[in-house]
């Protein structure tokens, strides 16, 4: 996606061309002398806008707040399926370097919808992102800095100069070496600040919810049972159509595991295809297909290797459990076909159940509305169909109907070989701007109009359609075009009456029903079609959040130097244990992040190892000084010593989103007594690992 954009008037838009033609490569810091700066183009990062708006930090952050670190700004809007292949690069790349890297995401929008903050935010929560978002409502900074594609990644370097950027889809591995090589200069002649950061993240303010960003659904009509990909808790959920859940399909942490229900892992699965106890689940993040035995209880990848498809797909059909795909989006299932909705290369392919082997069906692999022939003799060939971000399927049994996202439009793709790919509605007859010519409006075939469709059902002769960025429910005539829409009246919201959706993603159709993944909602929808089309929330009995045990952050106690203190003597019951770190002048806790107390309690000697260290981790619910929790009498009767580690987070006052951790740690040598005190009080100067 390239916007034609004029940057003769900005001649930062010639310094960013340079750096996109290859001018700086990741091997320029290997390639330069010792002790010069490891990039060859470096030029001082242009202000941001003061107005814009802030989103998954505390505030604003300012570009002197992070002299001494690496920034990464990642160029992207959250419909596009590049910047989405990018951002679990970029989570690698934090997790690598958590007090050398800091990644900020400008986010300038494709879409209408896609400019509201609050759906932006949605987003941010969507993908799992842990880093500040600025909403580029406008594309100020997008023009700043001449960027002319998503996704684009700009580098500045810890001394606030802009030194790399590159335009496309970009690995972990190539971010790695690029940082590696150049850390060396900047370590020697020290221009690091290595005091982790944190940001006051969206996740940390929304309640748990049953279901988190659902994005599609299934029906059996058979056995009368809803199956729901519950795509942001990483599981599958099985219930009857009233609501009753009945299984549950993975642990709820990211992964890709095979094995029972409990033990195995997804990672953001979408669509679904039922054939009887057989569910097919489309894995995308994990760019594979799943299988799952509701009989026997387990779980099979059946497609797919874990890795992302990044060469051009070969027509030619492979073995499924060798071949690499490429965020599959959806699924439908005709016989012992199963057609896959490869949103991340823009086609649709097939896999035959019974040899296994998967191949593309339909579709170039250029990222287009295109009628034409359904399957070229190679990739990129023109001349041929092309899709754009194919997101989801259903059938009459004639053709196959797709949801093309990017290009706001539905395609049938035929069954038989003779037949074209042809537009059902959308954007395929424009001479040019196909992929950003969207709207609402119904009516027919040559005025329709939709924004970003991700689900599509078809049921007694009629198409029904989630429009997703317009959160809307529309039924569309397959032959004729003829639109009108059902449900909804273009506002987002959760309500039955009247009825509102949030950005709906997945349809399912079964004895006179809609049923609608409404994504934003956290909820299922019910469409009871008729004369008067209503709608309801599904309750779904029994389902609860999954348990996920949140791993320990091991750096945030690592580095502290203890504070020797005198001994305690401490009284035979409950003790409070009190902790006041000194804070740097001009600066604030922040609330958004509860401070954590660890204490090692060193029990007095033993020689049979009958009394062994105990071991207590609190999270302080209000984050003000002094901080207090609570040891047991029963933790401290056999008490030697006490070690206190304590980790906060502070930020300068006023409103900046930008917060360092602290850390403070002391040894405290205790005696048990009944005449002794009932608290510990300690005090100390912030430790900044």
């Amino acid at each position: 996606m390239v916007p034609r954009l004029d940057f003769r008037h900005r001649p930062w838009a010639a310094v960013i061309s340079l750096l996109l033609l290859g001018c700086i490569s990741s091997n320029s810091a290997a390639e330069s002398a010792p002790m010069r700066p490891p990039f060859p183009i470096r030029k001082p990062v242009p202000p941001l806008p003061d107005d814009v708006t802030w989103l998954n930090s505390g505030g604003p952050i300012a570009w002197p707040q992070l002299r001494g670190k690496f920034v990464l700004l990642d160029f992207w809007t959250y419909c596009c399926i590049n910047c989405m292949h990018v951002l679990p690069e970029l989570k690698k790349l934090e997790q690598k370097y958590p007090r050398e890297l800091v990644v900020i995401g400008i986010h300038s929008a494709k879409f209408e919808t896609e400019r509201d903050a609050d759906n932006i935010t949605e987003a941010v929560l969507r993908y799992g992102i842990e880093h500040p978002v600025i909403n580029d409502h406008d594309m100020r900074i997008w023009r700043t800095f001449g960027v002319n594609a998503w996704p684009t990644l700009v580098l500045i370097d810890p001394q606030g100069y802009v030194v790399w950027a590159a335009s496309g889809e970009t690995t972990f591995e190539f971010l790695d070496e690029l940082i590696t090589q150049a850390l060396p200069f900047y370590e020697k002649q020290n221009l690091l600040d290595r005091t982790p950061v944190r940001f006051d993240t969206a996740a940390r303010r929304v309640p748990r919810t049953p279901l988190r960003f659902p994005g599609k659904v299934a029906t059996d009509a058979a056995s009368g049972r809803l199956f729901i990909s519950d795509s942001s808790h990483h599981r599958i959920v099985v219930a009857t159509m009233e609501g009753t859940v009945q299984a549950v399909v993975g642990s709820g942490r990211a992964g890709l595991r095979d094995g029972g229900f409990d033990e195995a892992q997804f990672s953001q699965p979408q669509g679904l295809a039922v054939r009887g106890n057989e569910v097919y689940v489309a894995d995308t993040e994990n760019h594979a297909i799943r299988r799952i035995d509701l009989v026997e209880r387990t779980v099979t990848t059946i497609a797919g290797t874990g890795r992302q498809l990044r060469q051009a797909p070969t027509i030619d059909p492979k073995p499924g459990k060798n071949a690499q795909l490429s965020s599959p989006w959806d699924l439908y299932l005709v016989d012992d076909f199963l057609y896959v909705a490869m949103a991340g290369c823009h086609q649709i392919w097939r896999m035959n159940l019974k040899d296994g082997r998967i191949g593309v069906y339909a579709g170039n692999a250029i990222e287009d509305i295109v009628d034409g022939n359904r399957l070229p003799p190679a990739a990129y060939r023109m001349g041929y169909a092309s899709f754009a971000q194919p997101s989801g399927l259903a059938s009459d049994g004639v053709h196959l109907f797709v949801a093309d996202s990017e290009g706001s439009s539905i395609r049938a793709v035929p069954f038989e070989n003779n037949e074209d790919v042809r537009t059902i509605v959308g954007t395929a007859m424009l001479s040019y701007a196909r992929l950003f010519t969207f709207g609402d409006r119904d009516g027919p075939r040559e005025q329709v109009l939709l924004q970003h469709p991700l689900g599509v059902a078809y049921l007694d002769g009629y198409l029904y359609v989630a429009d997703t960025y317009n959160n809307k429910i529309k039924r569309v005539h397959p032959q004729s075009g003829e639109t009108v829409t059902l449900l909804g009246d273009g506002v987002s919201g959760d309500s039955d009456q009247p009825p509102r959706f949030n950005e709906p993603g997945g349809l399912a159709a079964a004895k006179g029903r809609l049923f609608v993944a409404d994504t934003n909602n956290h909820a299922i929808r019910v469409i009871e079609l008729g004369a008067r089309p209503t709608v309801r929330t599904l309750t779904l009995e029994g389902l609860a959040p999954p348990e996920i045990e949140e791993l320990e952050d091991g750096e945030a106690w690592e580095g502290a130097a203890a504070q020797q203190q005198t001994l305690r003597r401490l009284s035979l019951g409950n003790v409070t244990l009190e902790v006041t770190p000194r804070l740097p002048p001009g600066m604030k806790l922040n609330p958004g992040f509860p401070p954590e107390i660890k204490v090692l309690i060193r029990m007095q000697g033993n020689p049979n190892d009958e009394k062994p260290d105990i071991t207590r981790t609190f999270r302080v619910e209000s984050a003000e000084l002094p901080f207090r929790v609570t040891l047991t009498a029963d933790d401290m009767r056999n008490a030697a010593s006490v070690d206190v580690r304590c980790r906060y987070f502070y930020c300068e006052t006023g409103d900046s989103g930008l917060c360092r951790m602290g850390t403070a740690r002391w040894l405290v040598p205790v005696e048990i007594a009944a005449d002794g005190a009932d608290v510990i009080r300690l005090s100390g100067g912030v430790t900044e690992p």
